[in-house]
């Protein structure tokens, strides 16, 4: 899109276009969130993986990739154009969705590994979508255009399991392929909308799509602040400790035919157990976080986050202990509302303690300490799992003690930039 174009087009457009990235990342989530819950389920009955490494790094391949691919994408949609990689990480989706299908039919773990890889490849063009944003909005209104895309992130794993479950009508027995068909289904309606009502946002003018990846002057930026250092450690264990609880809770619920568990889920209910999930963290940020947000301090909101995720997963501990699926069900709201204090108020806590220039590299550090966060906390929580069940709520609840004591530490030794100019 011109320059020309933008002053053509007005406003309107902007905010129809908008709307349509909203559409296309919120039917490409779905079709995440519909295959999550499932995943490790499909890959233990695949394999017999005893100490859980293989399916460890199933559940990290995806996050990996978008480590990896996050930059490049945005590099690209610099010179392309945003239209053409979203539309090229959508026809991605489609392919590699199908394949996932394929790999249940086959019950194949190398084809499960292939469909991973390739959905974290396709669906690192985020940081595109973000990019389409900004080049939309001026800066006053991008706050809330960057908010459609976080809204997009929830509706699609509140929705995604539901989807997920759709495929288990009597919500018994093996859903199969039908998870991996559906979900590539959705993304095609996500590429045909790109396709035909999608204009290019791309212009002279334009933000760079990779200035918040990875970057030395970025991560220099960011160190050079101890509060800010303290804050990504802090934001790292609590990624970490969600990933490991996202990653196993599945197998958790299921269990393997044969062997004694402590809850025995059937599939339909795995899925609805994370819509639940999905439903609480979108009620408490945007019923509750939302709401207090600016009234009460960052520091505060993610010190009681950490206290709320440590006790949920200690909970977690006693619902297993006492094959309690009431105490289960009140734990995982009770993680999941520690993690929606959390990432919020962290993520705006790094960012008022930032220098406005330098605020998109450091801002991109922390987007790359989530993504290690969530590729090790996948990689070594079924591990975890596979020696004890509930090592992987230990190990969470120990580390939350550490991100509670960056925070608190980071509250009190540092001021935000303009204090610092002061």
């Amino acid at each position: 899109m011109t320059d020309a174009q933008v002053e053509t087009e007005g406003p309107q457009s902007n905010r129809a276009a908008r709307g349509i990235v909203f559409l296309t990342v919120f039917i490409d989530l779905l079709g995440f969130g519909m295959v999550l819950p499932l995943l490790p389920i499909y890959a233990d009955q695949f394999v017999v993986d005893e100490a859980g490494w293989q399916i460890g790094l199933l559940m990290a391949s995806f996050s990996a990739m978008q480590f990896l691919f996050a930059p490049l994408w945005g590099r690209l949609s610099d010179r392309i154009g945003r239209r053409p990689v979203l539309m090229i990480g959508l026809l991605g989706s489609v392919v590699f969705y199908s394949l996932f299908g394929v790999a249940t039919i086959m019950q194949s773990l190398t084809l499960l590994f292939v469909s991973r890889i390739g959905a974290g490849i396709a669906g690192a063009t985020i940081s595109t979508a973000q990019a389409y944003i900004a080049d939309t909005t001026t800066l006053t209104e991008r706050p809330k255009g960057m908010a459609l895309i976080g809204m997009a992130f929830g509706l699609g794993f509140t929705f995604g399991p539901l989807f997920g479950y759709l495929a288990v009508p009597t919500g018994t027995g093996d859903p199969g392929p039908a998870p991996g068909f559906a979900a590539a289904g959705l993304s095609l309606a996500a590429l045909l909308l790109a396709y035909f009502k999608l204009p290019e946002s791309l212009s002279v003018d334009s933000p760079s799509a990779a200035k918040q990846n990875l970057s030395v002057a970025g991560l220099r930026d960011a160190l050079s602040i101890p509060s800010i250092a303290m804050l990504l450690i802090a934001l790292f264990v609590v990624v970490f400790a969600f990933a490991n609880f996202e990653t196993t809770l599945s197998m958790l619920l299921k269990g393997r035919q044969g062997q004694e568990q402590p809850f025995s889920f059937t599939f339909g209910q795995v899925c609805l157990t994370y819509a639940y999930i999905g439903f609480t963290l979108a009620l408490v940020q945007g019923g509750i976080v939302r709401r207090v947000a600016g009234k009460v301090s960052e520091g505060i909101l993610a010190s009681f986050g950490c206290i709320l995720m440590a006790a949920g997963m200690l909970l977690i501990l006693k619902a297993t202990q006492d094959q309690s699926v009431g105490l289960l069900l009140g734990s995982l709201a009770v993680v999941v509302a520690g993690f929606g204090f959390m990432m919020p108020s962290l993520n705006s806590f790094i960012s008022r303690r930032s220098d406005p220039d330098k605020q998109g590299g450091i801002l991109g550090i922390g987007q790359s300490v989530n993504s290690l966060a969530r590729i090790i906390g996948s990689a070594l929580g079924i591990p975890l799992l596979k020696l004890n069940i509930v090592a992987p709520f230990v190990i969470s609840a120990i580390i939350m003690g550490l991100g509670l004591l960056l925070v608190i530490v980071a509250s009190r030794s540092g001021k935000d930039f303009a204090s610092n100019e002061a």
